[in-house]
């Protein structure tokens, strides 16, 4: 386990986050790795209904041309952004 989170929720997102785009898996599996097992129970649901969206959904949100309409998947979308802008680092 990690935190409370069981070891295999963390890996079921780091294969979730692995998508058909590479510029997604570069988000993804970081942010999985490095801020998932500290998002509280209703962040790792919205990060999860997260992973059930398009990829071409996923590439237009993080490239920031549009935004969820979902305020839900916007806030975890701005929290995933978040972290891309964080120098590694800090991560």
């Amino acid at each position: 386990m990690t935190g409370d989170i069981p070891a295999e929720e963390i890996n079921r997102m780091r294969w979730a986050s692995r998508r058909g785009m590479l510029e997604l898996d570069l988000v993804l599996e970081p942010f999985v790795l490095a801020r998932y097992p500290n998002l509280d129970e209703r962040d790792r649901r919205r990060f999860q209904q997260l992973m059930r969206c398009e990829d071409q959904d996923l590439f237009a949100w993080f490239l920031r041309r549009e935004r969820p309409d979902d305020e839900e998947l916007s806030a975890i979308v701005s929290k995933v952004l978040e972290f891309t802008r964080t120098a590694p680092e800090d991560r």
